[in-house]
């Protein structure tokens, strides 16, 4: 047992020395974080799904727990294996020096000195380990004068190693052990893994960028968004009914980042290149002081959303329109997808043609009146409407290159994901909620639909085998934006089963065939079991 926990111990000393050395290389090289980015790359899309499916955007928060988790079943391993063999004990440190070195260094963004944190980690934990080993393998200093002065333990010997056997006290050896300085070994090393894994955490906030973003100004677009009609969001009217804008806070996130990446204004610049006749950088400030800047109401949706999943947002962006953006850089005819580089080296791949013609495509810096949230793309994310996220909302972007499709397969496509993804028409119940007892008697039956650049015009209901109804739909507001939408109801008591769909102002009815999110979005009705009592 108490090898075990000189195992773990060493552990912590060696993830607390990898974020001290991390503090000063940069947050993304800490072995956690490159191991667990790692992880993201390498595992299954069906296991990703299922992922975001049971945690939702918690997901990297229970990567990297899980992450630590077997970090310290492994450090364990390696205490009870180190008691017996000082080298396996060393070369299974160094394993992991190893692994996080190796992730750190083949990240798209890595670097040579990427690999420090893992290194000095691994060095730091070598040294722990056979400090807490060494008193397990030697007896205590009185034990030892003991024995010299033939008082030792001759009387009941077997009863007496029996005993300590027991207690963890002897190896198979036979060979006695100092407890007293394995503990205080012990309160060192948890001293010494607390201060550098603390110091560590505190000088990675000079990473933040909370501060630089908080003295931005957001500029005023020349072109407002419309102007909300009367009764536009229901949510004030109708309870559990989800609002018509949704605050950054409240705002879904999901993509591959498990440290977020963080841009200083002053340093920000936004390369053009590939098929553009004049290609450009751009500064923060270029983009802020344009003078064509728009204002838009736009609903996003996650290509993971489950059937009725709340992967969905609306935020009013304020943005550079991207059609002119890419016609100002002479992007060429012959391109058919501008790969999106993120300053993390997250590829999306967005189609030429959509970028170019959607109305409200735009480089976004400004959500809900605020300078983007770092955790949102802060400063520069792209966003064309009425196609899922992975193939036109990459955050923190850097780069766009103007290529094909034929040439290069973006991140999410390397994986199986559809090549293009319009975002498909879908509705959601909100109210009542499933399977939650309510009155029996009239009650709101409300929620959200959506179909980007086409709008909603109408949605129906139907509870058990009736008939569909038709449901009151909000004001509409933009094309883009979801539409809120009421039925009143009256229940009888006991449980019913509530059937929504949609039909899209292009007259497309929003089709009963169930599919999975993955390759190209989820499709079906949202159908939930309601009590009333």
């Amino acid at each position: 047992m108490l090898a075990a926990l000189a195992g773990l111990l060493a552990a912590a000393v060696a993830l607390g020395s990898a974020e001290l050395v991390a503090g000063i290389v940069g947050r993304a090289s800490s072995p956690v974080v490159a191991v667990g980015d790692a992880a993201i790359t390498l595992t299954p899309e069906s296991v990703k799904h299922v992922a975001i499916t049971t945690f939702g955007e918690n997901d990297k928060g229970a990567l990297v727990v899980g992450t630590l988790l077997l970090i310290a079943v492994y450090a364990l391993a390696i205490g009870l294996v180190g008691l017996r063999s000082r080298r396996r004990g060393v070369l299974g440190i160094a394993l992991f020096g190893v692994i996080g070195a190796v992730a750190a260094l083949t990240r798209p963004e890595g670097g040579p000195f990427d690999a420090l944190p893992s290194v000095a980690g691994a060095v730091a934990g070598v040294v722990a380990l056979l400090a807490l080993l060494t008193p397990l393998t030697h007896p205590e200093p009185a034990a030892v004068a003991a024995g010299a002065r033939g008082d030792g333990p001759h009387r009941d010997e077997r009863v007496m190693d029996r005993l300590r056997e027991l207690l963890g006290s002897v190896d198979r050896k036979g060979t006695g052990m100092d407890r007293r300085g394995f503990f205080l070994t012990s309160g060192v090393a948890l001293g010494a893994a607390a201060l550098t894994g603390g110091g560590g955490r505190l000088l990675q906030r000079r990473f933040d960028v909370a501060e630089a973003r908080a003295g931005l100004e957001l500029p005023t677009p020349s072109s407002r968004a419309a102007a909300l009609p009367g009764g536009a969001d229901l949510a004030t009217e109708i309870d559990g009914v989800t609002p018509l804008f949704t605050p950054n806070r409240h705002f879904y996130r999901v993509d591959t980042a498990i440290s977020v990446p963080q841009v200083r204004p002053t340093d920000y610049r936004l390369s053009m290149t590939g098929m553009f006749d004049s290609p450009r950088s751009y500064t923060l400030p270029d983009l802020y002081g344009r003078a064509d800047l728009v204002e838009r109401d736009i609903t996003l949706t996650c290509v993971s959303n489950e059937v009725g999943g709340t992967l969905a947002g609306t935020a009013r962006w304020i943005g550079v329109p991207l059609g002119a953006f890419l016609r100002e850089n002479g992007v060429r005819s012959g391109s058919s997808q501008l790969v999106c580089r993120s300053v993390d080296g997250m590829t999306i791949g967005a189609p030429t043609r959509s970028a170019l013609d959607v109305q409200d495509a735009m480089l976004a810096i400004g959500m809900n009146g605020e300078p983007l949230p770092v955790e949102h793309g802060f400063p520069v994310r792209m966003i064309i409407p009425g196609l899922y996220g992975y193939v036109s909302a990459c955050k923190w972007l850097a780069r766009i290159e103007a290529s094909t499709f034929e040439a290069y397969d973006a991140y999410w496509v390397q994986r199986g994901w559809a090549t293009d993804g319009p975002i498909k028409i879908a509705s959601r119940i909100d109210t009542p909620a499933p399977l939650r007892s309510f009155p029996a008697g009239r009650r709101a039956i409300a929620g959200v639909a959506w179909a980007q650049t086409r709008g909603i015009s109408r949605v129906e209901v139907k509870v058990d085998d009736g008939a569909w109804a038709e449901a009151e739909l909000a004001p509409e507001v933009d094309a883009d934006l979801w539409r809120q939408w009421v039925l009143p109801y009256d229940f009888t008591t006991g449980r019913h089963t509530v059937s929504v769909r949609a039909t899209g102002a292009d007259g497309e009815v929003q089709t009963e065939a169930r599919e999975a999110p993955f390759p190209a979005g989820a499709s079906g009705w949202h159908t939930t079991q309601v009590v009333a009592g």
